[in-house]
């Protein structure tokens, strides 16, 4: 196997196990709804940011399990899918010809290298379609990285606390946070300097922000959008860490007891009001992180925008506790699923008994037609 299909091999794997782990996820938070738990937003956001690093350390563990075997043990520990097919076929629970199932077991491989080769216009397709989402998705995160810079040019630091600055800029309507190499840059509108109440409740939001690490994560799964801009679990995914790191945040600012929940709330329908006066520079401007944005359409069950859910969350007097508990159970849930699931797609490691048996029946098959053919083609006197 070449570099760039070994490449397309990890990629299409890194597409299937987002898939799997998201959906492992959303069941796991349907339980806990089901289970009254549902406002434990931030045991669901660290397991959400978990099974990114899940999936990222996935081709390390089968390393890791591949040398183990390579030494002698757990040998017998197989869950190949393509393997078990096989097994079940030849133990004979399913019937169908030898010949269609070794064509739809390389249907992948056949793929890749179509793709690789860009044989067809399927493959041509594929290729193009994935420069092109690269491209603009490239050229999107450059240009709004250069309005975000331009943003933070035009801002004055108004004070500083360690690698935190907090600026003031007169182009923006919405406190949001970002960060450089080194310093984190939360910035406010002018505006709120003589708007002490709003002033306050922003600052600590976006502190809260940072503390939580938001941030980093938002410059992750920005990064990593041009890659799977195809993938409908990722932007699914994308979109309910946004809207659980709000969530989050604005449970454990409320926590602290230094804000009032009301002052919280009228905080976030003012500067709501004012998002919806944004300029196209501030939209486009990421990585960010912002106080609050404005959703002309409800993005969640029930009808409700994400500033509705918010608010309706800060009311209900029902503050999450960390659920340390929940988090690593589920993350060990979240671990077994995917790992296995990246060791079911895996290609087979050599010829196995099975493998060699289904070569076999697959040749005799071939063996067979070629005789009826040459006896079709034989003229009788």
């Amino acid at each position: 196997m070449t570099a760039v299909e070994a490449a397309l091999d990890a990629y299409l794997d890194a597409n299937v196990l987002i898939i799997v782990a998201f959906g492992f996820w959303w069941l796991m938070g349907f339980a806990q709804r089901r289970l009254r738990m549902g406002h434990m937003h931030r045991a669901q956001l660290q397991l959400l940011n978990g099974m990114f690093v899940i999936i990222l350390a996935t081709p390390v563990v089968l390393m890791v399990l591949g040398q183990i075997q390579s030494a002698g043990y757990a040998r017998g520990f197989n869950v190949n899918l393509s393997d078990l097919v096989v097994s079940q076929f030849l133990a004979g629970t399913f019937e169908m010809r030898a010949t269609d199932l070794e064509s739809a077991l390389t249907l992948r491989d056949r793929f890749i290298g179509d793709v690789t080769a860009m044989r067809g216009w399927l493959g041509q397709g594929v290729v193009a379609a994935l420069a092109i989402g690269l491209l603009v998705g490239t050229c999107r995160l450059a240009f709004s990285a250069c309005c975000l810079h331009r943003i933070l040019r035009a801002s004055h630091v108004l004070r500083r606390f360690g690698r935190v600055q907090v600026r003031v800029s007169d182009g923006v309507l919405v406190p949001f946070t970002t960060r450089g190499i080194w310093f984190y840059h939360v910035v406010v509108p002018s505006h709120m300097l003589a708007r002490g109440d709003e002033m306050r409740v922003s600052l600590a939001h976006e502190f809260q922000h940072i503390r939580q690490g938001d941030i980093e994560w938002e410059i992750l799964l920005e990064v990593l959008k041009p890659l799977f801009f195809i993938n409908p679990a990722y932007h699914a995914c994308k979109r309910r860490v946004e809207a659980l790191r709000e969530l989050t945040c604005d449970q454990q600012v409320i926590a602290r007891g230094r804000i009032d929940t009301r002052s919280y709330c009228e905080t976030l329908m003012s500067v709501c009001q004012q998002t919806l006066r944004r300029d196209r520079s501030f939209v486009v401007a990421f990585p960010k992180v912002t106080l609050v944005s404005a959703e002309r359409t409800p993005r969640r069950r029930g009808g409700l925008t994400l500033l509705e859910q918010r608010i309706e969350a800060l009311f209900s007097q029902r503050v999450g506790r960390q659920g340390r508990a929940l988090v690593l159970v589920g993350s060990l849930w979240l671990m077994l699923a995917v790992q296995l699931t990246a060791m079911a797609i895996q290609k087979p490691s050599g010829w196995s008994h099975d493998r060699i048996m289904l070569s076999t029946v697959v040749n005799l098959e071939r063996l067979d037609q070629i005789n009826q053919s040459a006896s079709l083609a034989t003229p009788s006197y």
